[in-house]
């Protein structure tokens, strides 16, 4: 018994509130938990990959998903290919969240259906994405996130229409010319994005 209370003496004391009661371990800061948006370009990213140019590729040369029009066009500026394939993370973490999160109101979309718009919008262009979602959702296909897309997406069920956006992309994939050369990856991507999302969605 006193070895025993020898060894207790030599444990650290834990944390104990006024009360008594030992302490709950410290939540981390909201400012250092990671938000919507960082959880969703994660995704984006790993799909996206570093710099490439392939020359069947009509977006060119491509870094973190950026190719060389877009980081042009956020320049301001005519850019190389080498200046691509030198952009940070950081930068291509500003235009995602200009260009495309904030263009399509991902914040504001159904956890999981943030992800599908966000990756489809940055992969076929933010107007064919948001089409998309609003065609699933049977609304009228304008291209722009509004009150009556918001509200429409909120009173679905997340999970078939994650489905459904994963189908008709699917379907968009098949009817394009590089089908051939990039289909296998673009399916893929779909199938992978689809299953983050639905794990987004808590389905």
């Amino acid at each position: 018994m006193a070895a025993w209370q020898e060894a207790q003496a030599r444990r650290p004391a834990a944390a104990a509130s006024p009360l008594g009661f030992l302490a709950a371990p410290a939540a981390a800061p909201l400012a250092d938990r990671p938000t919507r948006f960082d959880l969703c370009l994660d995704v984006v990213l790993e799909k996206e990959g570093g710099f490439v140019d392939h020359p069947a590729d009509p977006g060119g040369a491509t870094n973190l998903g950026i190719t060389l029009r877009t980081l042009s066009a956020w320049r301001g500026a005519p850019v190389t290919a080498e200046e691509v394939r030198a952009l940070t993370r950081e930068e291509a973490k500003e235009i995602y969240r200009a260009h495309y999160w904030n263009v399509m109101r991902c914040e504001d979309l159904p956890r999981g259906v943030d992800l599908m718009v966000f990756d489809f919008g940055v992969n076929a262009g933010p107007a064919r994405s948001v089409k998309t979602l609003q065609r699933a959702l049977g609304c009228n296909p304008d291209g722009g996130v509004g009150p009556v897309t918001l509200a429409a997406a909120r009173r679905a069920a997340a999970a078939p229409l994650i489905e459904a956006m994963a189908r008709a992309r699917l379907d968009h994939y098949a009817a394009l010319p590089g089908f051939a050369s990039f289909g296998r990856g673009w399916t893929r991507r779909v199938e992978e994005v689809r299953r983050q999302a639905l794990l987004m969605a808590g389905s």
